[in-house]
């Protein structure tokens, strides 16, 4: 058989391995890159010769690194490719019917239903892992992968019937997926990646194939409020269960969470910082609770999980002042939850590159907080500063290019007490290859501080 790999990032990489040497391959891709596999007369690839213009995949105009592609027997395409493939082949349905992605091929080849898939803009790295650790705390024997780092191909085969697979499903890994999991959560949905969906309806339909096609007897778990969580929970045919009031998991009037009259950890005990992770936390112990209601299990986890890399993480006190990196942060409703997990002023770090994002709440928010000041930086600088002034906020500092310009700024303004939050309200790309990379440097730049 003639396998077609559609991108060579780590799902593309996964399916490579997952079929293995015994095929012929062609492997396209948008840039060349340093670790394709060796060519000979098996193992074909071809690529556009110049690196492409930052941003996501699937943003170039020369489409002709997909050549051929429509010749192989099998064609398995990393998701963000998607819209590039439909441009070049249109709804041609002898392409579409040899075309599939790791995900599809995932739900068709488990042994196992036990399957919860977690969804929504931000908080689903943090979700999942919670309901993973939860589910091992109890005793479950369970695997995590999707967009959080582990394509799903990896594990596939070692998943056994009694298993248990959390997935963190990104709006790529579901736009056009046929499948939806047993337990479906859809956490907080705002606009984000405008710069791929032509429009929020197209990014809220790919967000609705986590619930689209579940049965009856099938579960979907949704923010109560937040409409479009709840609107999209409505495709679902299954049993629907808001989090964040009952019947799902609450803050009751003790500051206690609780999932009806079980109170499972006080407010304060909770190991992760702000609303918004009470918000996750909520929802991970909401579908939990569909497969055990171990109590102990649940307080052991989030008495002591802290939270994942780059994610309101704490970096380093230094004269009083503290450095938290929050680089997966790249929205703008991201930033603000992010300023309001502390209540002491701050120097905040904003921008990068533009992903369509309106800034003006942003802007009001900062206005109206205890934020002293902002430094500005990227493709997206004008933009903000632009809403910051509408809204009457006029102390940015913009100007500075690299990372330790600005945590050496960050740390001249800064006072003690105060904090310096990296949350930036955009994408990364740019200054930086991308948000890990952003939150690496902030990290280095920190520790080197004197």
């Amino acid at each position: 058989m003639k396998i077609g790999i559609v991108g060579w990032g780590l799902e593309g990489q996964s399916a490579f391995r997952f079929y293995g040497a015994e095929h012929e391959y062609l492997i396209v891709n948008e840039e060349p890159r340093n670790d394709f596999p060796v060519q000979d007369k098996r193992l074909k690839i071809q690529f556009l010769p110049n690196k492409r213009a930052p941003g996501l995949t699937g943003n170039v105009a020369d489409l002709s690194y997909l050549d051929g592609i429509e010749g192989c027997d099998k064609i398995i395409y990393s998701v963000t490719n998607a819209k590039n493939l439909e441009k070049k082949f249109g709804k041609n349905p002898d392409f579409w019917s040899k075309a599939t992605t790791i995900q599809h091929l995932f739900f068709e080849q488990v042994k196992t239903k036990n399957i919860i898939g977690v969804t929504g803009t931000k908080g689903k790295g943090t979700t999942s892992t919670l309901i993973h650790e939860m589910l091992k705390a109890a005793g479950k024997r369970a695997f995590l992968g999707g967009n959080i780092g582990t394509p799903v191909l990896d594990f596939v085969r070692d998943v056994m019937p009694d298993d248990w697979v959390v997935l963190e499903l990104s709006n790529f890994q579901l736009y056009n997926l046929t499948y939806s999991p047993h337990i479906a959560v859809c956490l907080m949905v705002t606009p984000e990646h405008m710069d791929w969906h032509p429009d929020m309806q197209d990014y809220a339909e790919a967000k609705a194939n986590i619930f689209r096609h579940q049965r009856p007897d099938d579960i979907a778990i949704y923010l109560a409020d937040n409409q479009y969580s709840k609107k999209l929970a409505g495709y679902s045919a299954g049993q629907k269960i808001p989090y964040y009031r009952p019947p799902g998991a609450y803050l009751n009037e003790y500051d206690k969470v609780a999932v009806g009259d079980t109170e499972i950890i006080d407010k304060s005990e909770i190991k992760l910082l702000g609303e918004h992770n009470l918000q996750n936390v909520c929802a991970a112990l909401t579908a939990v609770w569909q497969v055990t209601q171990d109590v102990s299990a649940a307080r052991k986890v989030l008495s002591t999980f802290s939270g994942l890399e780059h994610r309101l993480e704490f970096v380093r006190e230094l004269d009083g002042v503290k450095y938290y990196d929050d680089s997966f942060g790249t929205t703008p409703e991201t930033a603000i939850v992010a300023m309001k997990s502390f209540e002491t002023s701050k120097i905040m770090i904003l921008g990068g590159s533009d992903k369509g994002a309106d800034f003006d709440e942003l802007a009001e928010v900062i206005k109206g907080s205890n934020v002293k000041h902002a430094i500005v930086v990227g493709q997206i600088a004008d933009k903000i500063v632009n809403s910051l002034k509408q809204a009457g906020y006029k102390n940015t500092i913009t100007g500075l290019s690299t990372m330790p310009q600005i945590v050496q700024k960050a740390q001249e303004i800064a006072q003690p007490g105060d904090v310096v939050l990296l949350s930036a309200a955009a994408a990364s790309f740019g200054l930086f290859k991308d948000y890990k990379d952003r939150g690496n440097q902030f990290k280095k730049a920190v520790a080197e501080l004197a």
